[in-house]
């Protein structure tokens, strides 16, 4: 289990290799909203993404024997590209098991940042652990895991300590912070970073319609599995249920979960692309989407949104633009 412990000392291992993602505001925004919002810029981290932390983390927590035969890693696209960039600064190798459906981008991008990509049909059922233990048959590579990683989540903790110290800058202590969610591992290591160093902030999962996991299994108690577990634009937060490590910490740590609907997804990349000045992915603009679209579902007078990534193929982005792009 990730401890505040192991979230300190990712920060020291992280120091020097990761960016400190700035905090943005927009008056137009809290207009919306109806609140003061902050937004916590990690698609301008390494890779468009928070992953790059839960990556280097992982990977600079490993033995140097284990990392220097490689690692492995599963993902649709954000992970991927984080372990790959770490494998790369680390000098070892990575091999990505990515779902064939995955964003053109982001394939492409893992490709670049040189790991060896293995696609697998996620919309046809094929089970992307079977593929991975395929793929590592002898067992040489380290799976570095999307979220279930104690490291992983410590790495993504990192982004809460930044989130504390930011927010008093700008004179809020007492906000609701809302997470993309897919698997948990940022919430949970938010979570961590929160319960530290400031009480009054608190995260909330955020999802999209029809793979809302986290929603529902906050409600039941206990894990609850999505029907549907392909066919949405916010791919980066897409999982069939959520973390063994993860749910536990957030349960017991966050508030309820939220979901927003694509278009809130697709409204909220616009808006943030011409009031802020950044690139969102539908699935990295879903915490934004629920602060300015859901304000009656948050309780305070701010609060705190996480942008976790900027990895978005071009027609996307357009029919973001092309829908909501008229202001």
């Amino acid at each position: 289990m990730s401890t505040i412990a192991m979230v300190k000392a990712a920060e020291k291992r992280l120091k020097g290799n990761v960016r400190r993602t700035p905090m943005l505001t927009s008056p137009f925004l809290d207009e919306i909203a109806g609140r003061k919002v902050l937004v916590k810029a990690e698609c301008l981290q390494h890779t468009g993404s928070f992953k790059f932390r839960g990556a280097w983390s992982a990977l600079s927590a490993l033995p140097k024997e284990d990392r220097a035969k490689g690692v492995i890693a599963f993902s649709s696209g954000n992970h991927a590209q984080g372990v790959a960039l770490a494998a790369s600064m680390h000098k070892t190798k990575a091999v990505i098991v990515m779902p064939a459906d995955a964003p053109k981008v982001k394939i492409d991008n893992t490709k670049a940042l040189g790991a060896k990509v293995v696609l697998y049909d996620r919309a046809g059922g094929e089970d992307r652990d079977e593929v991975a233990a395929k793929v590592n048959e002898g067992g040489e590579l380290s799976l570095i895991k999307p979220f279930d990683d104690p490291e992983v989540i410590a790495g993504q903790g990192t982004c809460g300590i930044e989130i504390v110290f930011q927010a008093k800058d700008l004179r809020v202590k007492d906000a609701e912070v809302l997470v993309p969610t897919g698997g948990g591992g940022l919430a949970s290591g938010i979570a961590i970073a929160l319960k530290e160093y400031a009480d009054l902030l608190r995260v909330r999962t955020v999802e999209p319609q029809d793979f809302d996991d986290f929603h529902h299994s906050l409600k039941a108690g206990r894990p609850v599995m999505n029907q549907r577990t392909s066919g949405s634009i916010c791919d980066a937060i897409i999982t069939p249920t959520p973390g063994f490590l993860t749910f536990p910490i957030i349960r017991r740590l966050a508030g309820a979960g939220m979901v927003v609907t694509e278009d809130e997804c697709l409204h909220a990349m616009a808006l943030a692309y011409h009031r802020l000045k950044i690139i969102l992915e539908p699935g990295g603009a879903a915490g934004l989407a629920a602060a300015l679209f859901h304000g009656n579902e948050i309780d305070g007078q701010a609060v705190i949104a996480v942008a976790t990534g900027g990895n978005v193929d071009k027609e996307i982005f357009q029919l973001a633009l092309d829908k909501f792009g008229d202001f």
